[in-house]
């Protein structure tokens, strides 16, 4: 096509979103004849239903490698640079995205095309503002025309995937990261449209038509969206900056960057770019290269890639010498192996390709078996096996592949069962046997398996649509969405089943347990945060009816909730309904109803919170009745009061306490109210008053609630039920919590109060028995001691608060203790104790 060089060249340069593409489109259908060569399948399949839209579809003709339309009377070509047919005539002729010259993949192509392409009457040169000094040298005597961009590209920072804005783009730069950020968006947002370059046009244009209808409002790609393919994009987003180039992880280029950001605004309509927010993550955009996108000023090419597009085919070694050739213009680079030339090299080692490959016609032949692209990404070697045995078919006998083997390797792949994966990968062979299947003479009937292998890629097309949609697309959330939008929020239907399935048109959306709504974990999401409280707004003659049940329960249907290190809480039928907060008393906590409830009326709520308060009372009545007597006891002014001082201060400090704090009050009781303490439950031991009953666990639980809630604190870990000794904690708050409970720190363990009480009296008698006087010194049996797993150190701390010195014994005899008497309180402990254990501030618990 050199033979027109004279003919006017125009070089069109921009960024992206400037008309170019629609320009050539136009220029093209205005000549009598015409070819486009495009950088992607899937672009060259866009502009040719556009073409054939205009020129009807007898006319144009699409040609790529695993694809070709070739009616016999077409005049306009829409191709991929690879597949461009160089050896005709053409009145236009058009290059897209020339600056793909500088590729080191595939850019020997572009630059081929770019020096030998040439329209009768017209060629036009399409690409980036970057190529314009590679143009001043190449092609000196090109018209450079530059377009400015339609809208305005601006930066918009990072964004979590959750905060991205309907019309949004994600770009990927693997098949893993796009799966996984499409599966998230399904879980987010109600699904996303995948496009990849190695879909084929039928999956990428249905993925695209649920985009483009707004049947998704996402659609995570690979950069292949960069080489202009239109979508309604308003905004783009980088899963990341990095990609593999096939040899190593590198940054992307600042063009690079602008070509897949550009994608973001259509015609007058401005767009957005920026990141993905990973919470850890790095490598977001440089303020440089934000300002370079947004100007669109761009590093010029200072260089671009070559390799003989015109071989010699007199030999093998005259081809690969030629392949090999090093551009003569200083602006050119010789391309870097491509795996075409690399298959040559091995199939040219062997014996019987040598032998067989003799004169032009079969060295060309050999050449273009080679030329089979790889599509499964097998590699050289692998990739070599399957031209080898290809190349052997065309080189012998009538130089057809065989029917029968063609066709066992067709129906290996006819299955539509699998995932996603499998299904990408029978799709990626099938391109391998339409590419053979679309070679004019490698065939004996080659029409007949260009159509099979285009049902065959059609019917594995579907399928992956089909899988993709499944995986990527969740329909419930996506159809909800659409009509919140559509009719409203109050418009929207909300049932709730039997078993509290809250359903918003027919569509679950979560579940109501008790009073509180919980969303479906695949609603969680921004935008469902209208529709969930569409449904809670709407559920308040459920909320009535289950008040109403409430309040007419019977006791068992409540319980109270002791989890430990969360908030005293009532449950009713096992889900929350109120906390326990500080109220007048220890017995009397306040009642705050579950934020849930605020949905009720006034009156009720009065209602729930009166049916609540009866039943603490009744449990508190119940579980702790010798405390609600004491509490009641200290305020009846007929009680005497020396035992109401006694009474007051136990029932604040939970029916234990230290006996030294108050020794005043017990001092002051005569006979008769030591009885009557004594028929009210209390026991006056040595070294502590308690009410025995209230050791017992459930009491035990419910006095540490009440205390917690007493305290506005959360619940303490309780003792393990029947325990007789603890390990001291280290945990201040636990260690009070168990002195609270009723166990006597004694350096590093805890003995329940009761038994260190049936220790003393153990003590005392022996004591006793040693002498009339009590104060001989005598060894007790620790057997008890041992029965209870106390230790001795521990035991020792006991005979310590109870009076007893240690006095020396004989080589080998048990410890021996003599009695001192008892110590009497410090001023300070003269107090009357507080809510807590006023004891503790004199223990030490690791003595």
């Amino acid at each position: 096509m050199s033979r027109f060089a004279a003919s006017p060249i125009a070089a069109v340069l921009g960024p992206t979103n400037t008309g170019k593409t629609h320009l050539a489109i136009e220029r093209m259908c205005g000549h009598s004849s015409g070819m486009i060569g495009f950088p992607l399948r899937l672009l060259a399949r866009e502009v040719y239903e556009r073409v054939v839209a205009i020129k009807g579809a007898e006319r144009v003709a699409l040609i790529t490698g695993e694809e070709k339309i070739l009616p016999p009377h077409a005049r306009w070509f829409c191709c991929t640079a690879e597949s461009m047919p160089m050896d005709r005539e053409f009145a236009f002729v058009a290059l897209d995205e020339a600056q793909l010259g500088a590729d080191p993949e595939r850019g020997h192509v572009f630059t081929d095309r770019l020096l030998r392409a040439r329209g009768r009457d017209e060629t036009m040169i399409l690409g980036s503002e970057t190529l314009r000094p590679m143009l001043r040298q190449l092609i000196p005597d090109a018209e450079i025309i530059n377009r400015p961009r339609f809208s305005t590209l601006t930066y918009a920072g990072p964004a979590k995937l959750s905060r991205l804005p309907p019309r949004s783009a994600i770009v990927a730069f693997s098949a893993e990261e796009v799966y996984a950020v499409a599966e998230m968006l399904r879980r987010l947002r109600g699904g996303a449209a995948v496009v990849m370059g190695a879909l084929s046009p039928r999956t990428r244009n249905a993925q695209v038509a649920m985009f483009q209808a707004g049947e998704v409002d996402y659609l995570v790609a690979t950069d292949a969206i960069g080489m202009g393919l239109n979508m309604d994009v308003a905004h783009v987003a980088f899963a990341s900056l990095r990609k593999f180039d096939g040899k190593r992880s590198r940054r992307l280029t600042v063009s690079e960057m602008a070509q897949i950001a550009g994608r973001a605004g259509r015609h007058q309509r401005d767009g957005t770019f920026g990141t993905l927010a990973v919470e850890g993550g790095r490598g977001g955009f440089e303020e440089e290269e934000v300002e370079a996108i947004e100007q669109h000023h761009f590093p010029p090419l200072d260089h671009l890639y070559w390799r003989e597009g015109a071989p010699d085919f007199s030999s093998v070694d005259a081809l690969i010498a030629s392949l090999e050739r090093r551009p003569q213009a200083a602006v050119l680079r010789m391309a870097p192996q491509a795996i075409d030339l690399a298959v040559l090299k091995r199939l040219a080692d062997e014996d019987w390709v040598r032998d067989r490959t003799r004169g032009t016609r079969l060295v060309q032949r050999l050449w273009t078996a080679c030329g089979l692209p790889d599509f499964r990404k097998t590699g050289a070697e692998p990739h070599s096996r399957l031209v080898a045995r290809i190349y052997r078919h065309l080189s012998e006998g009538m130089g057809h592949i065989p029917s029968q083997w063609f066709a066992e390797e067709i129906a290996r792949l006819d299955s539509v069962q699998g995932d996603v994966e499998t299904l990408s990968d029978r799709i990626a062979a099938a391109r391998t046997w339409a590419y053979i299947a679309h070679r004019a003479d490698w065939l004996d009937d080659p029409a007949k398996w260009a159509e099979r292998t285009r049902a065959l890629e059609e019917k594995l097309s579907d399928a992956l649509h089909q899988r993709l949609t499944q995986r990527f697309v969740d329909r419930r959330t996506a159809v909800l969405m659409r009509d919140l939008g559509a009719r409203g929020v109050d418009a929207l239907p909300v049932t709730v089943a039997e078993d509290g399935q809250v359903a918003v048109d027919g569509e679950t959306i979560g579940r109501l347990e008790g009073f509180r709504f919980k969303a479906d974990h695949l609603a969680r999401h921004h935008d469902m945060k209208r529709l969930m409280a569409a449904a809670e707004r709407r559920l308040g003659g459920e909320l009535s009816r289950r008040a109403r049940a409430l309040v007419a329960d019977g006791d068992p249907a409540f319980s109270l909730d002791t989890d430990a290190g969360r908030p005293v809480a009532i449950f009713w039928r096992g889900d929350i309904v109120a906390r326990l907060e500080r109220g007048r008393d220890l017995l009397t906590p306040r009642i705050t109803l579950y934020k849930a409830l605020d949905a009720l009326a006034p009156d009720e709520r009065k209602a729930v919170s009166d049916r609540l308060a009866r039943w603490i009372g009744f449990e508190v009545d119940r579980v702790l009745k010798p405390l609600a007597t004491i509490s009641a006891a200290a305020r009846d002014r007929d009680v005497p009061p020396a035992l109401r001082g006694l009474y007051a201060p136990l029932a604040e400090a939970g029916g234990i306490a230290s006996r030294q704090p108050l020794e005043a009050a017990i001092a002051g009781i005569d006979r008769d109210m030591r009885q009557a303490a004594a028929k009210a439950g209390i026991k006056l031991g040595t070294l502590d008053v308690y009410i025995p009953a209230l050791l017992k666990p459930e009491p035990m639980r419910w006095r540490l609630a009440l205390a917690a809630a007493f305290d506005n604190g959360v619940m303490p870990p309780l003792p393990a039920p029947g325990a007789a000794a603890l390990q001291t904690p280290a945990d201040g708050e636990i260690f009070a919590a168990f002195a609270r409970a009723g166990y006597r720190p004694l350096g590093a363990q805890m003995l329940r109060i009761d038994l260190a009480e049936r220790l003393a009296r153990i003590a005392h008698d022996r004591r006793l028995s040693e002498g009339r006087s009590g104060r001989a010194a005598f060894a007790p049996d620790p057997a008890l001691a041992t029965s209870l797993g106390l230790r001795p150190p521990s035991f020792a701390q006991l005979m310590l608060a109870l009076g007893f010195r240690p006095t020396e014994a004989e080589d080998g005899a048990r410890p021996h203790w003599k009695w001192h008497g008892a110590r009497r309180p410090r001023r300070a402990e003269r107090t009357r104790p507080g809510n807590a254990f006023a004891v503790l501030a004199t223990m030490r618990p690791h003595e």
